[in-house]
């Protein structure tokens, strides 16, 4: 289904599906939850033997946000990360571990009425929104409380 997207966008376009174009996509669909970076992806491309430049994955990638195939997300790390959009459904949001970087999707319904407040208070026409919490997944915070018990058994 994507890839009929990416076909029909690239005709409107004038330009055509390349087997690069495609691999690429299939990636992210494939990733699915992962947030794959631009150098991720070449890296996978490399470890599959599949012969494709770092820069058609970099331009690819950029065609891909721009027809609205990807979204770009950038977490803590400042790392430029990619996602696919998900047509018809609600934004999602994300929840990420500051100790080990784990990443959560989680839906939240309840933004609409502020987007709506921000709207009419701004004027702006809202196209997109990224909600993202910082803290401690349940993996990090048990053994981070393994660790301070054991600091306190050896006092």
């Amino acid at each position: 289904m994507k890839k009929d997207l990416l076909r029909a966008e690239l005709k409107k376009r004038n330009q055509r599906m390349t087997a690069q174009r495609e691999y690429v996509l299939r990636f992210f669909l494939e990733a699915e939850t992962d947030h794959l970076s631009a150098d991720e992806v070449y890296q996978k491309v490399q470890g599959r033997k599949f012969r494709i430049s770092k820069a058609t994955v970099y331009r690819t990638i950029e065609l891909l946000v721009e027809i609205g195939l990807l979204r770009k997300i950038i977490f803590r790390d400042g790392v430029v990360r990619y996602e696919p959009v998900k047509k018809g459904e609600h934004h999602h949001h994300h929840i990420i571990c500051i100790n080990c970087g784990a990443v959560v999707e989680f839906h939240l319904d309840n933004l609409e009425e502020l987007e709506e407040l921000v709207k009419s208070r701004t004027g702006y026409t809202i196209d997109d929104h990224q909600l993202k919490f910082y803290g401690l997944c349940p993996k990090c915070q048990s053994t981070m409380k393994n660790r301070n018990s054991d600091n306190n058994d050896t006092r």
